[in-house]
């Protein structure tokens, strides 16, 4: 993965996302070498896998079905992949990270 938890795969893109569940409020925001999610539900039986998915697709405005949790779903370190057009994934998830950074997100 590169610096910023990105990086390009067959397929699409791979994120790595490190998740805070039973969080006080949902929230999203770039980190150092991953992204950082907080889910307010508790980590069981899938709902925080499946909360962050939500997250993702809500702040990204991208289909839940183009993500999926490929490796960490038991864990905090996730990679979350986003299917289709790769780059083009990229480049909306790095814009969304630069904006985030400079304060003007909205997540």
């Amino acid at each position: 993965m590169s610096d910023d938890g990105l990086r390009l795969a067959d397929g699409g893109l791979l994120i790595r996302v490190r998740v805070t569940p039973n969080a006080r409020r949902e929230g999203l925001v770039p980190g150092e070498g991953q992204l950082e999610a907080k889910v307010t539900v508790p980590p069981e039986k899938g709902r925080a896998n499946a909360a962050l998915v939500a997250l993702l697709a809500r702040t990204w405005r991208l289909p839940r079905t183009s993500l999926e949790v490929v490796s960490g779903a038991t864990g905090r370190m996730k990679t979350v992949r986003v299917a289709g057009d790769a780059e083009a994934a990229r480049r909306a998830v790095a814009e969304w990270m630069v904006a985030e950074r400079e304060g003007k997100g909205s997540a």
